[in-house]
């Protein structure tokens, strides 16, 4: 199988909160957006994105259109655990989402939120990306949260399906590429210590781990964010790749 897949959670203490898996074809990444105190939700962050990710992950494998695919998967979930829990509430569970489908010489995405894909083709890496979350950052003072899930603002995998519709979906020729949550592109997002280009390559040509190793390293470097300023000194991290 020419998948691999890397994760390692920020603290050993907590559960991880991202989620991966593969099958012949497919992929989906989720990283599950940091849970509050008053999301009314018993399960937890790390539960919901396994569940959206294993059934996002069978509705690709099943040839739904990607959209459709993680529409019918939202909607499977807060079918799960919408009798238990208050989903009306914005705060509710939600993720960061990357599906990848390879067909042929085809490659199916979708990337929804801070989660990117990289894709290696003739002129080199390109970037897959939803940047609503960024644009908004730098144009809106105080938390951005109040702007999820609504008109003009930024959109994770919640509760509503119509989140699908608003993901960064396409076709490309197919090619190798690394999916990585937000953790794992700390490298270039948060210390800028390498570009994209070089982050796809590090986890081509050394495996998604060595990605997460450098991302490690940057943080042990700058353990009270003196010099990078961050929410969390160590965030989940995952690397999911594929090379024909």
């Amino acid at each position: 199988m020419p998948f691999r897949i890397a994760t390692e959670p920020g603290r050993p203490d907590r559960p991880n909160e991202d989620f991966a898996a593969v099958s012949a074809d497919c992929a989906v990444l989720l990283d599950g957006v940091t849970a509050r105190p008053d999301d009314g939700c018993r399960h937890g962050v790390a539960w919901f994105t396994r569940s959206l990710g294993g059934l996002l992950l069978a509705g690709a494998d099943a040839g739904l259109d990607l959209r459709e695919a993680l529409a019918e998967a939202i909607g499977g979930v807060a079918s799960l655990h919408g009798g238990t829990c208050d989903l009306a509430r914005r705060q509710t569970p939600s993720a960061t989402v990357v599906a990848v489908r390879v067909r042929g010489a085809a490659l199916e995405y979708l990337v929804l939120s801070d989660a990117v894909l990289l894709v290696r083709g003739q002129d080199g890496a390109r970037l897959i990306a939803d940047t609503r979350l960024d644009d908004l950052r730098g144009r809106v003072a105080g938390p951005v949260r109040a702007y999820r899930n609504v008109p003009g603002g930024f959109w994770t995998a919640g509760a509503d399906p119509r989140a699908a519709d608003e993901a960064v979906a396409g076709t490309l020729p197919h090619g190798p590429f690394a999916a990585l949550t937000d953790g794992a592109g700390r490298g270039v997002e948060v210390f800028r210590a390498h570009g994209w280009g070089e982050a796809l390559d590090l986890a081509l040509e050394q495996g998604p781990g060595a990605l997460v190793a450098r991302v490690r390293a940057l943080e042990r470097a700058d353990p009270e964010g003196a010099r990078h300023p961050r929410g969390k000194v160590h965030d989940d991290a995952t690397v999911v790749t594929w090379t024909p």
